[in-house]
């Protein structure tokens, strides 16, 4: 049995592969499933130790970290010296009302963002009672026998026992920035971390080949474990957005402050104000203008965008992409999986003698292979099948009565049709018994297998891009009749597959890849990979979105062509291929990409080339990957996009974007969330800057005519406090608004504070201060005393405020509907509390003598709620005027 710890100065890089397998207790099949468990329960689970959250004190010290808090705070101090404590009361419950929401809310924020990694889920395959499975990278024990391949992230610390082409990346550990190559034999005990090529350790990526190798650390006990190299860290809660935020906040504070000074001066000297009294004053009326909360209710509109998102099988991995998504302007993406089902089905075969058509479908290996009428003397087709099947790294699983495949869903399809054709692939991989092998590699586009047959004999079966296959072909193959099959099934939308096998010299153990030359061409298969009927729907939104869809395959052309033209993602789609991208410069790939639809047998530097080009012409693109090379496609889109299910470590780390179910339809969501998060934000600002701005601008007004205040400074604070934590907050929870899918992208360098933005602020601050100015003069106009007036112009701020609310919920279509009127749950839980707020406000005794108000009659409130009411419909009106006049492009 295993001991409960693995000693750490084991050398096991030292170790020659049979030692090390007999000190862990491994044999060939791998771990039984209850020894594993009884090791995961001795060794703990294969996880580094997390980063500690910081203090609840810390976060809720650092909601004070910004200049606005600054102002605020001074502004508490200030009046308490003055002898105005209820004032500098306010002040701080301001203060720290915003800080406990900050506390809280983005708390929930950083625990989903950090949760999202977890959706997507490390996995690692491993052998396991002689089968190949897949189990959580965190339930490896030592003594596991783990596969890795291209791509891959080595899940624990690994004694190579078997590598082939095996190059890893270990720039985390070592810092070397190129590849070391790896090989199972032993080294010398006393090399270093960086030349043991023995091992693969946890952490590092694997960028070409493949290898077995056998767990001998996990968790804190790997080399990245003792060092303490965290694989992962939560996200800090920083975009562009929020600092272009954070810099308009210290703008503002900053102008603020001068226009304070100023007014101060002005009601001082010009005025007569005593000095203390015109001091609060401005204190308050700038605590009122500040938007203290803004950053944080921004920072809750991008988490609840991310949450959304995830809902939808979207999982940010990097926030600034919530915005970018917003904006997308181009989709790249991959057919396979992605556009289609990746449910692979063989429905022909093609061999020298003949054509065979092929029932059943999906994974199941049920059907029937029949020759072609034409091919009635046409030999069995087994050859060609057995070569499907030995080259070949997939498993097919059987549970609850479906059959699902482990592994490339192609070589699944190779798998079934075996099945189909009566041959039994445990007993097959058994008579013939791998001894090398080629893996599949981007560059020469096929796989190949050394095995020897149960006559003793070399033989290599080779499978892959009929091109690349047919190029190895021995002299007399019939190239024009293979070609042609290629030609004739890409254009009916089927994927072509060529298959070859090679006989070599008795005794070859090793396969090299000028091996295959001369291969006798054994034929033909044609795939089939039905589209989502739920991608053609989505292309369609996009469409209506102004959003171009570009399918990026390796796939023959006429292929991708036939399934693009099937999704409709243009009725006569134009395809370049990637010998024509090759032969292109940048500036002729440039004038092409717009009016390309299909990309076909392009590389993964194919795909760098033609993002590239679409950003110069100043497009937000979208790419999906998969791949170890589509890393650099990844990092260089705007919105990088990998493939949960399908995809590679690698590409994941390289994006903004890991889809869970690897559906076109969910990127399309996850742009929708995009498109409504920016919405909100921009609702968040064009509600909070003129709520402000209107009582400015009637305070001001009344000191410059020199008229009592139409609100005291205490008054000021209260409204301040009581809607800054409940209206200022509920749009960020605001769903999408209808026809957000019409609009075209908004532009690359579109600025938060658009002409739009800015207009309504004016119009809204100057409607608001219209409304106060003209409650406070008809009040006392009509023999109305100041404490009671006063209480009127509070109530209508509010009031205004609230209508406002339901105006800017929609800020492209009118709100004036069932659907605007009836709000969201939020909105009407922050309306109804600030409703409560303002009755104890203006009726409950304690509430009269701490802010000086007097009760309302119900004319005095019903007049003030018919005042709201003009300005919802001013405003709506102003929707329609605007619109019309087409003054605001972002409006159309």
């Amino acid at each position: 049995m295993l001991e409960a710890k693995i000693p750490e100065d084991r050398g096991w890089h030292a170790l020659d592969p049979d030692t090390v397998a007999a000190d862990l207790g491994a044999g060939s099949a791998g771990l039984s499933g209850s020894e594993a468990a009884r090791r995961l329960e001795r060794c703990g689970p294969n996880l580094l130790p997390r980063v500690k959250p910081p203090h609840p004190l810390m976060r809720f010290a650092a909601q004070f970290n910004n200049a606005l808090i600054y102002f605020l705070l001074a502004s508490a101090a200030a009046a308490f010296v003055l002898d105005h404590a209820i004032d500098a009361g306010v002040i701080l419950a301001v203060v720290l009302i915003n800080a406990f929401v900050g506390v809280i809310q983005e708390g929930k924020a950083e625990k989903a963002l950090a949760g999202m990694e977890n959706l997507v889920g490390e996995e690692a395959h491993v052998l396991r009672e002689g089968r190949r499975q897949p189990v959580p990278a965190g339930s490896l024990v030592p003594g596991d026998t783990v596969l890795v391949e291209a791509g891959d992230r080595v899940p624990a610390d690994l004694r190579i026992v078997r590598a082939r082409a095996l190059s890893i990346e270990e720039a985390a550990l070592t810092g070397e920035s190129v590849a070391a190559d790896k090989q199972e034999e032993a080294v010398e005990p006393d090399a270093p971390l960086a030349e043991r090529t023995s091992m693969a350790y946890s952490g590092t990526l694997v960028v070409r080949g493949q290898a077995t190798g056998l767990v001998v650390a996990t968790g804190a006990a790997t080399e990245i474990g003792k060092i303490g190299a965290l694989l992962q860290s939560v996200p800090r809660l920083v975009t562009p957005l929020l600092k272009q935020i954070d810099q308009f906040g210290t703008r503002l504070t900053l102008l603020i402050l001068i226009g304070s000074a100023a007014l101060f001066a002005f009601s001082v000297t010009a005025r007569s104000y005593p000095w203390v009294d015109a001091l609060i004053a401005v204190v308050a009326l700038a605590v009122g203008a500040i938007p203290e909360g803004l950053p944080a209710v921004i920072t809750i509109t991008l988490a609840i965008g991310v949450q959304r998102m995830a809902r939808r099988k979207a999982v940010i991995r990097k926030l600034p992409a919530v915005e970018t998504l917003g904006a997308t302007s181009v989709i790249c993406s991959d057919k396979t999986g992605t556009l289609t089902r990746n449910a692979m089905t063989v429905t022909r075969l093609f061999t020298p003698e003949g054509e065979w058509q092929v029932s059943g479908s999906g994974y199941a290996p049920e059907g029937a292979i029949e020759a072609e009428k034409s091919s009635s003397e046409a030999t069995d087709p087994r050859e060609i099948v057995r070569c499907g099947a030995l080259c070949n790294d997939a498993r097919l699983q059987h549970e609850d009565s479906s059959w699902s495949v482990v592994g490339d869903p192609m070589e699944g399809a190779l798998l079934a049709l075996a099945g189909k054709a009566g041959l039994d692939t445990a007993r097959l991989h058994d008579d013939w018994t791998r001894l090398d092998e080629i893996p599949f590699d981007a560059a020469y586009r096929l796989m190949a297998t050394l095995v020897r047959s149960p006559e003793g004999e070399a033989i290599a079966f080779v499978k892959g891009a009929p091109e690349a296959v047919l190029a190895l072909g021995a002299a007399g193959t019939d190239f024009e009749r293979w070609h042609g099959i290629t030609r004739q099934a890409a254009a009916q939308g089927e994927r072509i597959l060529g298959f070859a096998a090679i006989t070599l010299a008795p005794g070859t153990t090793r396969l090299r890849f000028e091996d295959l030359q001369g291969a006798r061409i054994l034929g033909l298969m044609a795939f089939v990979d039905p589209p989502r009927e739920e991608a053609r729907i989505a292309i369609g939104e996009c469409r209506s979105a102004g959003i171009a869809v570009k399918m990026i395959t390796g796939d023959h052309a006429a292929t991708a062509v036939a399934i693009a033209r099937q999704l409709e993602i243009e009725e006569e789609p134009r395809a370049l291929t990637g010998a024509q991208i090759e032969a292109m410069s940048d500036e002729e790939l440039r004038r092409e990409v717009p009016e390309v639809a299909v990309f076909a047998r392009a590389s993964p530097e194919h795909k760098l080339r033609i993002v590239r080009a679409l950003q110069s012409h100043g497009q937000i693109v979208a790419m999906t990957g998969d791949g170890v090379n589509d890393a650099p496609s990844l990092r260089q889109a705007d919105v990088g996009t990998a493939m949960g299910a399908s995809g590679t470590q690698a590409a994941r780390e390289a994006s903004e974007m890991v889809l869970l179910d690897d559906n076109f339809a969910s990127i399309v969501a996850a742009v929708r969330e995009g498109r409504t998060v920016y919405d909100n934000i921009r609702k968040v600002i064009a509600w909070t800057l003129p709520t402000n701005g209107g009582e400015i601008i009637a305070v001001v007004l009344a000191i410059i005519l020199d008229l009592a205040l139409p609100m005291t400074a205490t008054q000021i604070l209260w409204i301040n406090l009581i809607t800054s934590v409940t209206l200022g907050l509920v749009l960020a929870f605001e769903p999408s608004e209808p026809g957000i899918m019409e609009r075209a992208p908004r532009a690359k360098d579109s600025p938060l504070l658009s002409g739009f933005i800015l207009w309504r602020v004016g119009l809204v601050s100057l409607l608001f201060a219209v409304a106060l100015l003209g409650v406070y003069f008809t009040a006392l106009s009509t023999g109305t005393d100041i404490a009671t007036t006063r209480t009127m112009v509070v109530n209508m701020l509010v009031i205004a405020e609230i209508f406002y609310l339901f105006n800017v919920r929609y800020m492209h279509v009118q709100s004036l509907s069932w659907r605007g009127i009836l709000g969201t749950r939020a909105v009407l839980v922050a309306v109804g509390t600030v409703s409560l707020a303002q009755v104890c406000f203006t009726y409950l005794p304690p509430f009269q003598a701490v802010f000086a108000t007097r009760p309302l009659s119900f004319t005095q409130g019903a007049s003030l709620i018919a005042i709201g009411a003009v300005i919802f419909i001013l405003l709506e009106l102003e929707k329609v005027l605007v619109r019309r006049l087409g003054w605001f492009a972002e409006l159309d």
